[in-house]
């Protein structure tokens, strides 16, 4: 996913405009990049594995007419970069076609690269080679791919660009006699343009110079950061990966075990935190919600809220009850902090595009990020400590800051949030010497008090590492700010209002959405989190329990499932996940056995 612009100009570009178009693209992925442009008559493309910024500066091609490019983030593998070019045809493309293998067995075109962006301009080729209308290729392309589509596509020889989307992630505008595109409408709002307009439900095609001859092409690698491997199944690694259901004493009524923090057990054996319990999936009348955003509606097509959308089930779940029961216009707006996976990502394109739902992505410094949680994995590993294990995920915290500055972006104030209120968990901070708060009604705990002793405990065990003392406690501590002490307007928790049933969610996002399920695990829960699979497999070898088990006592206690359901569930879902782990290792440039030979060698909480 990427965000894409250009710029078409009766002469030459205006070098301030394009620049900023530039820079706000740059939010959405700056993991490779690429441009388009005319230069004595003929078309070039310059494209890099490095920031569009640098690119832009290297590259200078503001004499050109006729400019237009993308910023990436590394999708579906890195084997080709865009722009994607076939003979006389290229493309720039914001999305993922998920069905791009499926397509190319209905052309006769053959297929050339990995990228699956190339299908598009495939279908292209093969309809000027039947000498269809071009004003056909958008529609083709819609009917044929499934997966968000927002493209430009180039023609040179036919002095044409095309541009389409089937979710609304591309906007056109106007300035003097320029012609300006963004995937996004507030690039276009910085630089002035007029009658600006989401392209969705009708392609625009535009006049461009013509060029007979071939495009010139220059790529630039340099990338030493981020290279994940294809991942290629090595036994004798997956093998280092234990998996033994110790024999635990666990709660007669739910499953939680004796090594859970904080636990107690009464006569008959039923836990302290089954007592304490208080039903959390007991929403209000959903007539309320209809009432509390009704405020917020807007006339015609305009868009009306904001959805912080993961790619988990349960935004993806949250997302189609937005749009087909509250019947709200909304846009999804994705945090990638360098642990969402190919999978979260394929899954937002399905949703986005089947629901014809914009997605706004904030991509940070993936390289920036990535280093972090290696430095703190690399403290964590000289010291473990399950109470720490938080500070591999702290970088996504930030998801709450971005959602103001959407916001303020789009002029949109509600926001509507899909938080499942049963992943409480409680042991992850419990393994830090902090009891568990039963009076607290929110999945994230806020406030200042309790954050001050939680940032107590935290700090006394990170002197027992000092390699925790680096350049990531910045970003650590302000994105804790931004999650747990800046104030929360205009919000809501769908989950609230609806009953949250794990059948009725599967069985949505899996039979009308074709939802991915991952190739590892039986479960839908976190698979498109690049962290999960790891943290779990340490807490289970450590502890003999994992977030599965807490979040299975939940819908115990809840009346949801049995208790004998439940411990059928946990024996599959605590399962090591080799795959996911392998990826997070690789994403993170850490040695899979070294690293899974200290997590096997930690005392454990339980006798063996």
């Amino acid at each position: 996913m990427c965000g894409i612009f250009g710029a078409i100009a009766p002469q030459a570009i205006i070098e301030e405009d394009f620049k900023k178009l530039v820079e706000h693209s740059r939010q959405r992925g700056r993991d490779s990049s690429g441009l388009v442009y005319l230069t004595n008559e003929q078309y070039h493309i310059s494209r890099a594995d490095y920031d569009v910024v640098k690119l832009l500066a290297k590259e200078k091609p503001y004499h050109s007419p006729v400019v237009l490019g993308h910023s990436r983030l590394i999708t579906n593998g890195l084997g080709d970069n865009q722009p994607v070019i076939r003979g006389d045809i290229c493309a720039i493309h914001n999305g993922i076609v998920v069905n791009d293998a499926e397509v190319w067995q209905q052309l006769s075109v053959p297929r050339k690269y990995q990228i699956d962006s190339e299908v598009i301009v495939g279908i292209a080729e093969e309809m000027l080679q039947n000498d269809e209308q071009i004003e056909e290729i958008p529609a083709k392309v819609l009917s044929l791919c499934k997966g968000i589509i927002a493209c430009a596509l180039v023609l040179p020889a036919k002095g044409k660009l095309l541009l389409f989307s089937n979710n609304g992630s591309l906007y056109i505008g106007k300035k003097g006699q320029s012609v300006y595109f963004a995937s996004e409408r507030y690039a276009l709002d910085l630089i002035h343009c007029d009658d600006v307009r989401q392209i969705k439900e009708e392609s625009v095609v535009l006049d461009i110079p013509a060029s007979a001859m071939p495009f010139t092409v220059e790529d630039q690698k340099s990338r030493q950061e981020n290279l994940i491997p294809d991942f290629i199944f090595n036994a004798q690694e997956a093998s280092l990966l234990k998996y033994k259901i110790p024999d635990l004493k666990r709660c007669t009524r739910c499953v939680l075990p004796e090594t859970m923090p904080f636990i107690r057990f009464d006569e008959e054996g039923v836990c302290n935190y089954c007592h304490h319990y208080k039903p959390r999936n007991n929403p209000k009348p959903k007539e309320e919600l209809f009432e509390l955003v009704e405020p917020y509606r807007r006339p015609g097509n305009e868009l009306d809220c904001i959805v912080p959308f993961s790619g988990g089930r349960d935004s993806c779940y949250g997302l189609h009850l937005i749009v087909n029961e509250l019947k709200m216009k909304p846009v999804t707006y994705t945090y990638d902090w360098g642990m969402v996976t190919d999978l979260g990502r394929r899954n937002i394109s399905r949703m986005c595009a089947q629901l014809g739902v914009e997605n706004i992505i904030v991509a940070a410094d993936i390289s920036k990020k990535r280093d972090n949680i290696r430095k703190n994995l690399k403290a964590w590993l000289k010291s473990p400590h399950l109470g720490m294990m938080a500070m591999l995920t702290a970088g996504d915290k930030h998801f709450f800051r971005y959602v103001e500055h959407i916001k303020k972006q789009t002029g949109i104030n509600l926001n509507l949030w899909g938080v499942n209120p049963l992943e409480v968990t409680y042991f992850k901070t419990g393994f830090l010497d902090i009891p568990p708060d039963f009076e607290e009604k929110r999945v994230y705990s806020h406030g200042w008090s309790k954050q001050l002793v939680y940032h107590k405990k935290r700090f006394k065990a990170m002197l027992e590492s000092p390699g925790y003392f680096n350049t990531s406690l910045w970003d650590t501590l302000s994105g804790e700010y931004y999650r747990s002490f800046t104030e929360k307007k205009d919000y809501y928790h769908l989950f609230d209002y609806w009953r949250w049933d794990e059948e009725v969610v599967d069985h949505t996002l899996l039979n009308e959405y074709d939802w991915e399920k991952a190739v590892d695990t039986t479960t839908t829960w976190r698979i498109g989190d690049g962290t999960a699979a790891f943290y779990n497999y340490v807490y289970y070898t450590v502890a003999g329990f994992t977030e599965h088990d807490t979040f299975r006592s939940n819908q115990i206690r809840e009346g949801q499932i049995t208790r004998e359901q439940a411990l059928a569930l946990i024996a599959e879902e605590n399962k090591p996940r080799y795959q996911n782990i392998r990826w997070y290792l690789d994403a993170l440039g850490m040695d899979f056995v070294s690293v899974i030979n200290v997590v096997n060698s930690i005392p454990k909480l339980y006798k063996e």
